[in-house]
């Protein structure tokens, strides 16, 4: 198993927001996390991320726990987060966010290859490169946050909300360039509001609520299953 979560519990201050929670991706994995607005889907990536540090449980990559190791070390074992609302440094160009994504001594080795790379996914922003990222609109800052975090040259990728205030025919498009980074041998764990995207794009699903994973499975099954549909999905 690529990444284990087992049975962590992580808070805020007194405030418990995941109990016992525990989930798995393979490699070559998609795998989705959704449910309702607050049931703790962000906490569970910001945990795996190293942003929070698990009260209880274990976060291990290739059977390596990385729960209690540093934050800033968590990113050398093959993780990088695509955080929600995309926190780019508006006021630098687009070139300057990206490589702040290889500051790793393996993945600075690697950074013209990974540029490349972004740039074939994402072309207007090679034809942006030298712009301020805050002056692009938002779908194109979501492309040069989803870059920065493959610029990382992660095996596994933490989305958080990347449909978030976006129209539309964008989502379509971001959903699809997940995919392409699939393909590329990068594993995804999504968290989406987009419940029907999500599940649509994932090879396996869990649905959060009130901070505990009440559910997992093929997302077929999930979509399915009228009981889930009304209760914990909300269609």
């Amino acid at each position: 198993m690529l990444l284990e979560v087992k049975d962590i519990e992580v808070g805020y201050g007194d405030a418990t927001a995941l109990w016992g929670a525990s989930i798995e991706i393979d490699s070559g994995q998609i795998v989705s996390v959704v449910g309702p607005n607050g049931a703790g889907k962000s906490t569970l990536v910001n945990a795996i991320a190293g942003i929070l540090r698990p009260r209880k449980g274990t976060i291990a990559i290739d059977g390596a726990d990385i729960s209690r190791i540093p934050s800033h070390r968590v990113c050398d074992h093959g993780i990088a987060i695509v955080p929600e609302g995309r926190r780019l440094f508006t006021q630098m160009s687009v070139i300057d966010n990206l490589l702040l994504g290889s500051y790793r001594r393996a993945a600075y080795a690697e950074r013209a290859l990974a540029l490349d790379e972004v740039f074939s996914l994402f072309p207007i922003l090679k034809d942006r490169q030298h712009q301020i990222s805050g002056s692009l609109s938002g779908g194109q800052q979501q492309m040069v946050a989803i870059g920065r975090g493959l610029m990382a040259r992660p095996r596994v990728l933490l989305m958080d909300e990347p449909s978030l205030g976006l129209s539309p025919v964008i989502v379509d498009e971001m959903f699809g360039i997940i995919g392409m980074i699939n393909e590329r041998g990068v594993s995804v764990l999504l968290v989406e509001q987009n419940v029907n995207k999500a599940l649509e794009i994932a090879h396996h699903a869990y649905v959060i609520e009130q901070g505990r994973v009440v559910t997992s499975g093929k997302p077929e099954r999930l979509i399915n299953d009228p009981r889930i549909r009304e209760a914990y999905l909300g269609i």
